[in-house]
């Protein structure tokens, strides 16, 4: 089976898969600037918060490799607003400013130390490339050393031979450079045969649950079944569920998680049914910069997107609010796995 990855990257352009369009369609959307990339993150044709930074990454790069061709001069000043440009296209997610400052940083070192960098730009524009596919690869290794880590937990503190699992929104392949966050611990799981059941959410308004999840569980013959967002509390007094399993966008000091809407929800009926909820997050995903979730910038996204589907309009005129994000507190969250360590 041909491996899913949402980015194909060369020297002058990035091949971003557009996820609106999946599952029945598979188009690839070219970038070959900052400007384009950051498009491509706000409209949601790249998503998922390592990936988004991966995809500014290779942005960034973009924007110095355009200056060299067109004849644009490389400074300081070119950097920050390469970074500030990036960093406004989704600001909940906090991969996305994490892959930017060491765009940055790398760019500023370069340019203290090479003066003349105008005149001879080839060192800095492979320093930047090699930095962007440095974050994409490490990527990978990060997905498959936190699966692990909740794997080797979820084994010791719940015993069953099989598990079934709820998961809400995408965190595979899709949205990652690896095998996934959330769905990489299932992956891992299922390459055991200790996966019985995956329950996936829809995951309203943009069904990333329902296009993107079920596609890649599908995809890898992983026995699941799609059911609407507001069908999990009655899945759980149903006895039908053992834990849930999500990923995170930014996490706070506290330990407070932002995700995908409908997260809290699921947290606090989790909860009520005294089931583990398990979050699984690069450590990149953590901002030491904020104290609690209240701090958060919390996006809201067009109306459009609660209106209608796949552009056909199902509602009436009417005031719209589209959080995209929500905020769990650490007391709903049975433990967080990072590739480097568990907190409990």
């Amino acid at each position: 089976m041909q491996k899913i990855t949402p980015l194909k990257a060369s020297r002058d352009r990035l091949l971003i898969l557009d996820q609106r369009k999946l599952p029945l369609e598979t188009i690839w959307v070219e970038a070959n600037t900052a400007a384009q990339v950051a498009h491509s993150i706000t409209e949601m044709h790249v998503r998922g918060a390592p990936a988004i930074g991966i995809a500014a990454a290779y942005g960034f790069y973009l924007e110095f490799w355009q200056a060299v061709q067109t004849g644009k001069k490389i400074t300081p000043a070119l950097a920050e607003k390469t970074k500030a440009l990036l960093d406004r296209a989704r600001p909940t997610a906090v991969n996305l400013m994490w892959a930017t400052a060491q765009m940055r940083e790398v760019t500023l070192a370069h340019l203290a130390a090479n003066p003349d960098v105008n005149k001879n730009p080839l060192p800095l524009l492979l320093a930047l490339y090699d930095k962007a596919s440095e974050i994409h690869a490490d990527d990978a290794e990060r997905c498959l050393k936190m699966s692990e880590q909740a794997v080797q937990y979820i084994r010791h503190h719940i015993k069953k031979d099989k598990y079934r699992i709820l998961t809400h929104c995408n965190t595979g392949a899709l949205a990652t450079g690896g095998i996934g966050t959330a769905l990489g611990v299932i992956r891992l799981l299922h390459r055991e045969s200790r996966v019985e059941h995956v329950f996936a959410n829809e995951t309203r308004p943009y069904l990333q649950g329902s296009r993107l999840t079920a596609w890649e569980l599908t995809r890898e013959k992983i026995p699941a079944t799609l059911i609407v967002d507001s069908m999990a509390g009655w899945m759980m007094k149903r006895g039908e569920i053992d834990f849930v399993v999500v990923g995170a966008d930014r996490i706070t000091r506290r330990g407070d998680v932002a995700n995908k809407i409908g997260t809290y929800a699921v947290s606090v009926l989790a909860k009520a049914h005294k089931l583990p909820f398990f979050v699984v997050a690069p450590r990149s995903t953590y901002d030491a910069s904020i104290g609690s979730g209240e701090d958060i910038p919390i996006e809201e996204r067009p109306a459009t997107e609660v209106t209608q589907v796949q552009g056909i309009t199902l509602a009436p005129k009417i005031n719209v609010r589209n959080y995209s994000f929500d905020v769990t507190p650490r007391e709903n969250i049975t433990a967080l796995f990072f590739e480097d360590g568990v907190l409990v």
